[in-house]
């Protein structure tokens, strides 16, 4: 996983003819998506923890089920099953448990949903997840992901850069920083009934880094609209850093001139930094980050640095301690 994989690979449930989706197909599945949990009532979470239950029984029908070819920024390894991407996950708006997301998930409303875009910015605007999504083509990114916890999965995410949105909105000579919202909703988000986090979540990048190409915001997995309980409706998704700088179920993205108070840096400062790198050579306080357990696989296996994505991101700190800001 150094950068852009030289080892690119065959797993993705994709179009085998193009890297963009048709949009009409998208809009296809989300309807079709949205038919199948009236349908059954139990909606996602009964497919999705049926035993055995794997992509091709996921709620809604697959974009396609053929392979496509892979793209420049996907990475070559086994894609891990979408039961396991849907029902292993950390949101803690559901709870703390891993399986609660997928358990609770059917508590949150994808739609209506707007998006404010505002601050340091020329173009403030609040837009409708729809409208939002039509703004761009529709990309199939192949990402790792690794999470601070020393495990990892490998992500067929569908959306778009945020670069082409921050393009759209214009930034001003004081962007600095992009700070992400999510949604807080105690009804929606039973987690939030609670004080474990400060809420609503907050997440930033530097402006570079939400203008690098990699980064992206995300509508969809695996050739489907985007599960509840992996941050539908939008998600940023930063694949050289670890999974809690990529907040989901996001209500506002705002260009700042100071460096965002982000929800973990503030819960643990100690424990979990603004910039979060994957950096195997700086341990969590409490655990070492040198290796990591693939979700489906019973060894771990080595943690690279930037997650393997050192090639296209390291330049971005350049003359920085990687210890310090990691």
């Amino acid at each position: 996983m150094t950068g852009m994989p030289p080892d690119l690979p065959e797993k993705a449930e994709t179009d085998p003819q193009a890297p963009v989706r048709p949009r009409r197909e998208f809009i296809r599945n989300a309807a079709l998506f949205t038919g199948t949990v009236a349908l059954l009532g139990g909606g996602l979470e009964a497919l999705t923890r049926r035993p055995g239950a794997a992509a091709e029984a996921a709620p809604g029908e697959p974009l396609a089920q053929a392979r496509r070819p892979l793209g420049p920024y996907d990475t070559s390894e086994a894609v891990t099953p979408y039961a396991q991407a849907t029902t292993y996950n950390n949101f803690y708006e559901f709870g703390t448990g891993k399986d609660d997301p997928a358990r609770l998930a059917g508590s949150l409303k994808p739609r209506p949903w707007t998006v404010l875009i505002d601050g340091e910015v020329k173009k403030p605007v609040r837009v409708d997840i729809d409208t939002l999504q039509s703004w761009f083509p529709l990309e199939d990114r192949i990402y790792r992901m690794r999470c601070v916890e020393g495990w990892s999965m490998v992500m067929p995410w569908l959306g778009f850069p945020l670069a082409a949105l921050l393009r759209r909105i214009e930034p001003n000579s004081k962007a600095k920083y992009v700070q992400f919202t999510a949604l807080h909703d105690p009804k929606q988000f039973p987690g939030q009934r609670g004080n474990v986090l400060d809420w609503p979540y907050v997440e930033g990048l530097r402006l570079d880094e939400a203008l690098h190409p990699l980064t992206f915001m995300a509508v969809g997995l695996q050739g489907r609209v985007l599960p509840g309980q992996n941050g539908a409706p939008l998600r940023l998704v930063v694949p050289w850093k670890y999974g809690f700088k990529s907040i989901k179920s996001v209500v506002r993205i705002t260009l700042t001139q100071k460096q965002p108070r982000t929800t973990w840096a503030l819960a643990a400062p100690d424990e979990y930094g603004f910039y979060a790198n994957v950096n195997p050579a700086v341990p969590h306080p409490r655990w070492s980050q040198a290796t990591e357990r693939r979700i489906g696989e019973l060894r771990r296996r080595p943690t690279l640095p930037f997650n393997g994505y050192a090639e296209q991101v390291a330049h971005l700190y350049k003359g920085m301690d990687l210890r310090r800001f990691f």
